[in-house]
C-alpha cells in the first residue's frame, strides 16, 4: 500500500534537485525567460521527444550524447526554438555551455530545451548574460515555471509525496509549458519531471512512455505538433525510497493533470472535452478516432458556439477511416444522447439539453462504435477568435 499526497509548489520540493529562472532581456515584459534546473551529483535522465522530422537543435545535441548518459544540469529559454538553424544551431548550444561551465565548473553533460519562434538562432551573448544572475543553489520553481511560458496564461507546476507502507517516501514533482502549438506526437510542449525515488534507470525507461501515451499523447489543443516536444525525467535518488508501483501511479498522475492543464490552457479555449471512443475494433482505431474528434477545427469551433451539431461528430468518425456503421453509432454529451439508429434528428428537448451541457467548462462526449470492445479517451478544447489574434501576431 502507498498514500500519495499533493504538496505546494513543484521541483523545489525534491531532494538533491536546485532550479531558478532569470529575466536576460527576451521577453519585453520583464518576466523571467531563461532558467536552469541541475542537481547535486549527475543523475540518470529518460526522455521523450517529439517525433517531428523536423527536430529542434536541442534535441539533435541531446541525442549526440551515449545511450544510458548522465548529466547535472539542463538550461532552459523561451521565445526562440533554436529550430530549423542547421548545425550552427548546435555548435551555439556547445559555445553557451562553454560559457557556463565558466560559472559552474562541475558541469556534466548539460542538456538544452528551448520554445519560441522557429528558424532564428541564439542571441549567444544575450542569453549568457543570465548566468551572472544565476543562484546555482537556488530552489525556486515558480520562477523556473514561469521562465518556459510563451502563451501559457499560467504556470504549470506539481509534485506529490509518495509515502509507503514502511513509512520512506519519495517525491516526484514537474514543471510543464504549452498552450498552442499542442498535438503531441512523441514518440511547443515541454515538460521537466524530478524524483528523488531510488528508481532503476531501466525502469525510468519503462514507464515514462506509457504515461506518456495517456496524457501528453492524448491532448490536442490546435493539431500542430511542435519541433521540440520534450517530456523528461531525471531522479537524483536522494530519498532512498523507491516502490514500482508507487512510482508508476504517480507518474501517471501528473502526466495526466499537467497534459489536461495545456488543454484547459489552449490559447483562448474555454472549455477542456473529453472525447471518449468506446466499442471500437481494435485499440488502434479507437485511439484514431478519439485523436481525430479532439483534432478536428470542424469540432472545435462547434464547441465554442455551443452548437451540439452531432453530424461533425460522426462526419469526423467517418472520415478517421476506422471500422464503424451508422446503424450501431450511438452519441452522448455527457448524458444527454444525440444520435442513435432510432433517433437520427435532435429534438427540441434534447437539443435543449445538450446546448447547457456545452455551456460547461468541461464535459465529455463518448461515442461508442458498438463493432468491438477496446475504447480509448482523448482530450480537447474548443477553438475560437482569440487563439487566431494569438497567433497571428505570435512573432510580435
Amino acid at each position: 500500500m502507498f498514500t500519495i499526497l499533493p504538496l505546494q509548489n513543484g521541483l523545489d520540493n525534491v531532494a538533491g534537485f536546485f532550479c531558478q529562472g532569470v529575466h536576460a532581456g527576451f521577453k519585453p515584459n520583464g518576466n523571467n525567460d531563461v532558467a536552469f534546473i541541475r542537481s547535486n551529483e549527475p543523475c540518470d535522465i529518460s526522455a521523450v521527444f517529439t517525433t517531428n522530422i523536423f527536430q529542434a537543435a536541442p534535441i539533435k545535441h541531446f541525442l549526440r550524447y551515449p545511450k544510458g548518459f548522465q548529466t547535472n544540469f539542463i538550461l532552459m529559454n523561451a521565445k526562440n526554438a533554436n529550430a530549423m538553424t542547421g548545425a550552427e544551431g548546435i555548435a551555439d548550444i556547445e559555445t553557451l555551455f562553454g560559457k557556463l561551465k565558466t560559472k559552474f565548473p562541475s558541469l556534466h553533460n548539460p542538456i538544452m530545451s528551448s520554445t519560441g519562434v522557429i528558424g532564428y538562432r541564439l542571441n549567444v551573448d544575450k542569453l549568457s548574460t543570465a548566468f551572472d544572475k544565476f543562484d546555482f543553489n537556488a530552489k525556486d520553481s515558480h520562477a523556473t515555471a514561469s521562465a518556459i511560458m510563451t502563451t501559457d496564461s499560467f504556470k504549470k507546476e506539481l509534485c506529490f509525496k509518495v509515502i509507503l507502507e514502511d513509512g520512506s517516501f519519495f517525491h516526484i514533482a514537474a514543471i510543464c509549458k504549452g498552450a498552442g502549438m499542442i498535438n503531441p506526437a512523441m514518440a511547443t510542449m515541454l515538460c521537466f519531471i524530478l524524483t528523488d525515488a531510488n528508481i532503476p534507470k531501466m525502469d525510468m525507461d519503462e514507464l515514462l512512455l506509457p504515461s506518456i501515451e495517456n496524457s501528453f499523447n492524448a491532448v490536442s489543443v490546435d493539431g500542430d505538433t511542435s519541433t521540440n516536444d520534450t517530456v523528461l525525467l531525471l531522479s537524483s535518488k536522494q530519498s532512498g525510497a523507491y516502490h514500482k508501483e508507487a512510482f508508476n501511479e504517480a507518474l501517471r498522475l501528473i502526466t495526466k493533470e499537467l497534459s489536461l492543464m495545456l488543454v484547459r490552457d489552449g490559447e483562448g479555449s474555454t472549455k477542456v472535452v473529453a472525447f471518449e471512443v468506446s466499442g471500437a475494433k481494435t485499440e488502434a482505431e479507437a485511439e484514431r478516432a478519439a485523436k481525430a474528434l479532439s483534432n478536428s477545427l470542424l469540432v472545435k469551433t462547434a464547441l465554442f458556439g455551443e452548437d451540439p451539431n452531432w453530424g461533425r461528430i460522426a462526419s469526423t468518425i467517418g472520415a478517421s477511416r476506422i471500422t464503424c456503421n451508422e446503424e450501431s453509432l450511438v452519441i452522448h454529451y455527457d448524458d444527454v444522447l444525440i444520435y442513435s439508429k432510432d433517433q437520427r434528428s435532435l429534438n427540441a428537448e434534447a437539443e435543449k439539453k445538450a446546448a447547457a451541457v456545452m455551456k460547461k467548462d468541461s464535459f465529455r462526449i463518448h461515442c461508442e462504435l458498438g463493432v468491438g470492445e477496446a475504447s480509448f479517451t482523448a482530450y480537447g478544447c474548443d477553438l475560437g477568435h482569440k487563439y487566431v489574434e494569438i497567433n497571428a501576431d505570435y512573432r510580435t
